[in-house]
């Protein structure tokens, strides 16, 4: 067995780059991953919405009646 560097220094330690290159190559992944299950979710949301409307379309809009304001008199 043949003795090499490591086992007798300790390694190098990371420089402030490597460590933000790091942290912002693991942000990016947790990001595209909640990006992908928030767009699976929508699309599994939106496909039920469209079943439940096929199935049960609402009945029309019915027209709401303003109230108006009363008019000033004159004197």
């Amino acid at each position: 067995m043949t003795a090499t560097k490591e086992q007798f220094f300790k390694p190098a330690k990371l420089s402030a780059r490597d460590k933000a290159a790091a942290t912002d190559e693991t942000a990016r992944g947790i990001i595209a991953l909640e990006a992908t299950a928030r767009e699976k979710k929508t699309a599994r949301l939106r496909e039920m919405r469209l079943q439940q409307q096929a199935e049960d379309p609402a009945p029309p809009a019915q027209k709401k009646s303003r109230k108006r304001a009363p008019t000033p008199k004159k004197a």
